[in-house]
């Protein structure tokens, strides 16, 4: 039995201007700060002798493995995003940007979320990937619009209470 998985679906290539600052920031945090930490580290227990037996040096080439992968990622990811910061032409829609507050109607219970690129996510914050289904659901629908989602438990109905843009 092989190993083989199907490719990844492709990811939205959008983002914030505040996200791209910050996979801006972290893309240089790594290549300026923690990547010649870690080489200086390495070289130093390289240094040491036997590298069969050194953990230290197992440890620290596989920090720079990590390091490089994660650089790697971002360099090409941040060539290829699109950074949206202005409204859509019509503000009283939902689209990428938007924080939206909804109503689930089963339980009446609202919630606030915020359409972000896949690359900016936090569920703490409420803010969702643009190719989640919520927001897919979501899309282009305005304030008073109940939709359907197909959420992993199962369908749920929604209704659009407030939609905003900025700040």
């Amino acid at each position: 039995m092989g190993r083989w998985r199907p490719p990844a679906e492709k990811s939205t290539a959008l983002v914030t201007p505040e996200g791209h600052a910050r996979l801006k920031a972290e893309l240089d945090q790594l290549w300026r700060l923690q990547r010649p930490e870690v080489v200086k580290a390495l070289a130093a227990a390289a240094a040491e002798g036997d590298r069969s037996e050194n953990a230290e040096y197992t440890y620290r080439k596989k920090q720079l493995g990590e390091i490089d992968r994660r650089v790697r990622y971002l360099s090409k990811r941040l060539e290829s995003l699109r950074v949206v910061d202005a409204a859509p032409s019509d503000p009283q829609a939902v689209f990428f940007g938007a924080q939206v507050e909804v109503e689930d109607t089963a339980s009446g219970e609202t919630a606030h979320y915020r359409i972000v690129g896949p690359d900016e996510t936090d569920a703490r914050r409420g803010w969702i990937s643009i190719d989640s289904p919520l927001a897919r659901a979501m899309l282009k629908k305005r304030v008073d619009d109940e939709f359907e989602a197909q959420l992993p438990g199962g369908p749920a109905r929604f209704f659009i209470v407030d939609v905003r843009y900025g700040g």
